[in-house]
């Protein structure tokens, strides 16, 4: 019998594992403090590191969806598709949760998913596991704690991606196109996943035109693209198709590059995160 999940059973899950939804999530089966290792070294189709966002700006319900729309975008018949479209007909993937430039939590170490078993134990470690919420939004922070990630299992990918979800820009540790094009020059591909599925408000250090930040300050390399979810009815499909994407190596219509690539200026402010911290709080 195949595997589903609901937004309540992320919740109770989280309640009966014994993690405060809101706080910080109890250790548990799916968060170990290292990657798992593959006995053997093992071709894969892409290295793929899911950098999930946890920060305060993120309700609730929204981290409910957001843990829901990946788990039931691995078990869908149309990943499951794309899984077998590779040339290797499988994957690795890892899955962690970011807040501030210290405040990353492995909850998936890293998982070979090659068909519809493996995908249901997947989604199932990611269900299991507590939500919790943390201050800062720090996406240099998450890209520098996934680049090591890469060289921590036995897998041997043809992509390597490290795939971004967040609801605002960065606020907290280095300069995110530092860590950007730090990642870049190691061959990784950043995607990401700008949700903006709630009005800009002075509590959240919301901005306007987040995609356009992710597109011109976040994401980089041959390929990389940009889903952007503005729906939160659509938080679910969005997921399911950016990891559709990833897992079958699509380059989509319009292929996103730095606009340092581009040798032009980005239209968001890669530094407003840091400009809007500064101007509140003066820190």
């Amino acid at each position: 019998m195949r595997w589903y999940v609901s937004i309540g059973a992320v919740l109770v899950a989280g309640i009966l594992a014994g993690g405060d939804v809101a706080g910080v999530a109890a250790p548990g089966p799916g968060s170990q403090t290292g990657p798992r290792l593959a006995e053997n070294d093992m071709s894969v189709d892409v290295e793929l590191v899911l950098a999930v966002d946890v920060s305060y700006s993120m309700d609730i319900e929204e981290l409910a969806i957001q843990r829901e729309g990946y788990a039931q975008a691995i078990v869908s018949k149309e990943f499951l598709q794309a899984l077998k479209s590779g040339p290797n007909g499988r994957i690795a993937v890892t899955y962690f949760e970011w807040a501030a430039s210290t405040d990353q939590k492995l909850i998936i170490p890293w998982r070979l998913i090659d068909g519809p078993e493996s995908a249901d134990a997947v989604a199932a470690e990611i269900v299991r596991t507590p939500l919790r919420r943390a201050s800062r939004t720090s996406i240099s922070g998450a890209i520098n704690y996934a680049m090591p990630l890469f060289e921590e299992n036995n897998y041997r990918g043809l992509r390597r991606v490290i795939d971004i979800s967040g609801d605002g820009p960065n606020n907290n540790g280095m300069p995110v196109t530092v860590a950007r094009d730090a990642a870049l020059a190691k061959g990784i591909v950043i995607n990401g996943l700008p949700i903006m599925v709630k009005e800009p408000s002075y509590s959240t250090m919301d901005i306007d035109n987040l995609d356009y930040y992710y597109e011109d300050c976040v994401v980089g390399g041959p390929g990389s693209f940009v889903v952007t979810i503005k729906n939160r009815d659509k938080f679910k499909e969005a997921i399911r198709t950016k990891l559709i994407m990833e897992v079958a190596g699509r380059v989509p219509d319009r292929p996103v590059m730095p606009a340092a690539a581009q040798s032009r200026e980005p239209r968001v402010n890669c530094m407003i995160g840091e400009k809007i911290w500064q101007d509140r709080w003066g820190r």
